[in-house]
């Protein structure tokens, strides 16, 4: 039987293949270090843990749960949002519990996109975007982001584009991320304003993906921050990076009541709900004081400094000033582009680092270092490409 034509042109995603390739250069003993998947290697705080043990041992947290989550997750949630990022929600009816942010993305493409309707995404940006889009049947334009432009969108450009879209399309929806993933750019609020400018005059919903606001940042933002955000914009959310629970799968959407109401119509036929014990850990996790952000962003503060030691030996350029699980640094002179250099240093020095080119055409001459990995890991790492000749043994790395 033949697939069906909404995985046209969707590709198995890039991991899940690289992923099986390091499996089996494992499998002939090459003992590969993965400084590529944004995956915390960190536990979640022990209390968070012993409420998902305690709750899972009671005979009466088995069953079905409501579609809309705990009302229990849903207030730990909205009290998260008003203690970090200053905005206010109705837990009863601006929040939505999801099984991962990722889900969510899927989730708003296939409730608002009709097949030619626009969807704008970033390039550099997260695979999933396109992939969730083309799966709902959407036009796609990606609209590039520059680092000279510090990786913000030109929002002239935007305009023309959306001027030279055909009439037929009714809708337009556009994905935006800051903190910036891949390139690690942080937003202002001068940007977040711009953004709901953009969607207002030109009829567009926004959709701000924001998983990184923690990781490496001292001061969290949300888009809903700018009054009069939810009129033009809804928000993602996960604990996955900065509660170290990406397993677990437990992220949020934040937008108006009539926002949540549709998606919630496609959602409930997709799913019964979170396991009601994960949904009370996850809660306890949203309630944690400032020392817990502190002790996780002082682990990758010293993973960040010996990767960038790492990539200065190596000759890569990159900024300082990036936050989220990442290290992103332009290739060096004399390599074509980071598919080639991440080549060339698994398969020399059995260290894995991501080529920026799976993250769109603007990526290409760049990659991606995951922090994720201890700090013996990377020093190893490091250690390898002086051994196979990358780094030079006389630099000071």
């Amino acid at each position: 039987m033949e697939t069906s034509k909404r995985l046209e042109g969707i590709g198995e995603y890039y991991f899940s293949k690289k992923l099986r390739e390091i499996d089996m250069l494992n499998l002939e003993g090459k003992n590969i270090i993965s400084l590529g998947i944004g995956s915390p290697d960190q536990a979640p705080h022990p209390d968070v843990i012993r409420i998902l043990q305690e709750e899972s041992s009671k005979p009466n947290t088995h069953a079905y749960q409501s579609y809309k989550g705990s009302a229990v997750l849903r207030k730990a949630m909205s009290a998260w949002y008003q203690r970090w990022y200053g905005v206010s929600l109705d837990p009863d009816q601006e929040i939505l519990p999801l099984a991962g942010s990722k889900e969510g993305i899927l989730h708003i493409c296939m409730t608002y996109v009709n097949p030619g309707d626009l969807v704008l995404i970033p390039n550099p940006g997260y695979p999933t975007y396109q992939s969730a889009a083309k799966l709902a049947g959407a036009e796609l334009a990606a609209y590039e982001l520059k680092e000279e432009n510090d990786w913000m969108p030109d929002f002239g450009a935007l305009s023309r584009m959306i001027k030279t879209k055909p009439s037929t399309q009714k809708k337009i929806l556009m994905f935006v991320n800051y903190p910036q993933m891949p390139t690690g750019q942080l937003p202002t609020r001068k940007l977040f304003e711009q953004l709901l400018d953009f969607a207002r005059d030109n009829q567009v919903l926004l959709v701000h993906d924001n998983p990184y606001s923690f990781i490496l940042n001292p001061s969290p933002m949300s888009i809903l921050q700018v009054e009069g955000a939810a009129d033009h914009a809804m928000e993602l959310n996960s604990l996955s990076k900065s509660h170290n629970m990406a397993g677990w799968r437990v992220g949020m959407l934040m937008a108006k009541a009539s926002h949540i109401e549709n998606i919630l119509r496609f959602k409930s036929n997709m799913d019964s709900g979170m396991f009601l014990p994960l949904q009370l850990a996850a809660a306890k996790a949203l309630s944690l004081p400032p020392s817990w952000y502190e002790g996780v962003n002082a682990v990758y503060q010293k993973r960040k400094i010996l990767v960038e030691k790492m990539l200065e030996g190596l000759g890569c350029t990159f900024s300082k000033n990036q936050a989220g699980l990442f290290v992103w640094a332009k290739v060096p002179s004399g390599i074509s582009d980071g598919y080639e250099w991440s080549d060339l240093l698994l398969y020399k020095a059995n260290v894995f680092i991501t080529p920026g080119g799976i993250f769109g055409s603007a990526g290409q001459s760049y990659v991606r270092v995951s922090l994720c990995a201890s700090e013996e890991k990377i020093q190893e790492s490091l250690e390898r490409m002086k051994q196979a000749g990358f780094i030079k043994s006389s630099q000071h790395v």
